[in-house]
């Protein structure tokens, strides 16, 4: 008897069901995101009962402490891990694309440190700058950061291995690391370097959200616009040639992505490492290996990362503050050993 219908195709399936995947991370984690960003309001060293943070939300008043409390402290401070999350996350997922590094992180390529040296410079030497100029000689120290990363990493033979890169990156950033606590103590500037030292986001401010969030969230949407070409970029740079992609032009306005995003967010957070460590790598067991789901579902992730470690800051120890980057580098700094041993494997 013959048989009319078509065999079911394996790879469509498994594609389709990716698809679903990549879907449901970024309605249902979004949902879930504001879920957990209203729970994490109610939470504190004070606790405000839901029904007061929606009135503070729609019917504000001034003479209501715990209206203040909600408006101007943990509101702002909310926004800005959601936001910083999702541009750690999305710069490590364009990184770890554009250079086939599967342990590239802002972090780890010197970005987040040579941001931070740029603001150890602003508060010993300018400390008059505006959030906004603080915030663009944060770009220009991510960039000379990366640029030296690479520079290191690319003057011996056989130019910059994954490995080679994040060797410079540690000393790279050992180095700006040392340097920064240098002129912290010697021109008695160290408590407010400190806060950038450690990470953490008590000090976010509308101020500083008003003037970052066009930023990064336009760094986003261009991550977005530019996803089909990060993908053909993760094939390798040959391939994506003889596709007609101009690899110049993509790898420069992926790397002035990457720019904005780490250089907003470390002037807001300071030097929080391996977010966009782990969150590509998670997105991309869960919905494959196309950056088209890989970066948005990038920036879910990243978002509700953050929001939970800020939570955690707050209530593991009320009502002193633990450092985010501590407790995100719990989990970073092992995942990132295993995939060092595994990148070792494969050489």
């Amino acid at each position: 008897m013959n048989e009319s219908t078509e065999p079911v195709q394996p790879v469509e399936i498994m594609k389709k069901s990716r698809i679903w995947t990549a879907w449901l991370i970024i309605i249902g984690g979004t949902g879930l995101l504001m879920l957990t960003m209203a729970f994490s309001i109610t939470k504190g060293a004070a606790e405000i009962p839901l029904s007061s943070v929606w009135n503070a939300l729609f019917h504000f008043d001034a003479e209501q402490t715990h209206h203040l409390i909600v408006i101007d402290l943990r509101l702002p401070r909310i926004l800005a891990s959601a936001l910083v999350g999702a541009a750690f996350a999305v710069a490590g997922a364009i990184m770890q694309g554009t250079t086939r590094n599967p342990m590239a992180d802002s972090g780890l390529m010197g970005i987040n440190a040579g941001a931070g040296f740029a603001l150890s410079i602003c508060f010993a030497f300018f400390p008059g700058l505006s959030y906004l100029q603080i915030m663009l000689c944060s770009f220009l120290g991510a960039a000379m950061g990366a640029g030296l990363v690479n520079g290191v990493a690319s003057v011996r033979r056989g130019g910059a291995t994954p490995m080679r890169l994040i060797l410079a990156g540690a000393a790279v950033s050992a180095l700006l690391a040392a340097l920064s606590q240098g002129i912290a103590l010697y021109f008695d500037v160290a408590q407010n370097i400190m806060f950038w030292t450690a990470g953490g986001v008590a000090g976010s401010n509308w101020g500083q959200i008003k003037v970052m969030s066009p930023w990064i969230v336009g760094a986003l949407l261009g991550a977005i616009a530019l996803s089909p070409s990060v993908s053909l970029l993760s094939l390798g740079e040959d391939v994506a040639k003889g596709l007609g992609l101009n690899t110049a032009v993509v790898h420069a306005l992926c790397t002035i992505l990457v720019l904005i995003l780490a250089g907003a967010s470390v002037s807001v957070v300071g030097a929080v490492g391996f977010v966009g460590l782990i969150i590509p790598h998670l997105a991309r067991f869960l919905v494959g290996v196309d950056y088209r789901w890989i970066i948005p579902s990038s920036a879910v992730l990243g978002a509700l990362l953050m929001v939970l470690a800020d939570f955690g800051a707050r209530m593991l120890n009320p009502p002193f503050e633990t450092p985010i980057g501590a407790l995100i580098a719990l989990v970073g700094v092992p995942f990132f050993l295993y995939l060092a041993r595994k990148q070792r494997r494969t050489l």
